[in-house]
């Protein structure tokens, strides 16, 4: 499995960078994981749009939506004399309006998950837990069936325990932490220090701090996380590009 970042701030771009989206590759099978601003540039640095398999959502907030429109008109309209496949895009229906919107005819499908079914999706088996943020968000554990790998993001979350079993034993931890140690708690977001308990509990391999913040000192923000996760657990921030192999 490789996990490419396309974008890994939060709520809005800043200076040249984009918001959360990420890529998922699993023999041969392509699989966008949000779709925030800047993916679709961002995305073809490492391929043709038309060739994505299917795209997942975690929630329909704009930082993690902003560029699926213009993906679904890249689609549409490129090339011009050649017809795409329908795009598989993932969501959850919990939002009736933004689910619907995912449907364009000829070129989009919106496809339902439900957090109480497994989802079978390429090479993946996926399962999903509601988190505590102002809409409905769901996290996702990736089950790379080829080979057992585990890679879990958590979408956009407040603190929840839950995770702890949720992230059990992944190799990869993608974590929402967008705020400084000292905030925790909150109603929308994990702290770093949140971040590094779970990762240290859960045992999980790797923690990846995403979602990031546009201001303070991002090395800060990592030290925090170390700290909290201890020694056990490898922490580094998400960057424009940074490809994961797992």
């Amino acid at each position: 499995m490789k996990i490419t970042v396309l974008g890994c701030l939060g709520a809005y771009p800043y200076k040249g960078e984009g918001t959360s989206s990420y890529l998922l590759e699993s023999d041969g099978f392509k699989l966008l994981l949000d779709a925030g601003s800047t993916t679709l540039v961002n995305l073809e640095e490492h391929l043709d749009p038309l060739t994505l398999d299917a795209v997942i959502l975690s929630h329909y907030h704009y930082d993690h939506i902003a560029d699926l429109g213009v993906l679904q008109y890249y689609r549409q309209l490129y090339p011009v004399m050649e017809p795409t496949p329908v795009l598989p895009i993932y969501g959850h229906t919990d939002d009736a309006v933004h689910f619907e919107a995912l449907n364009m005819p000829g070129v989009s499908e919106a496809v339902p998950y439900f957090e109480a079914e497994e989802l079978k999706l390429g090479p993946f088996l996926v399962t999903f837990m509601k988190t505590i943020h102002p809409v409905p968000c769901y996290a996702m554990r990736f089950l790379e069936e080829k080979t057992g790998k585990v890679f879990v993001f958590t979408g956009d979350s407040g603190y929840l325990e839950s995770f702890v079993d949720f992230a059990k034993d992944a190799d990869v931890f993608l974590a929402d932490t967008y705020l400084f140690e000292g905030n925790e708690n909150h109603h929308a977001h994990f702290t770093s220090k949140e971040s590094g308990e779970i990762a240290k509990a859960a045992n999980v391999k790797k923690l990846i701090l995403t979602h990031l913040p546009q201001h303070g000192s991002l090395e800060e923000l990592k030290q925090q996380a170390e700290k909290a996760a201890g020694n056990q657990v490898s922490v580094c921030l998400a960057k424009k590009n940074l490809v994961i192999e797992i």
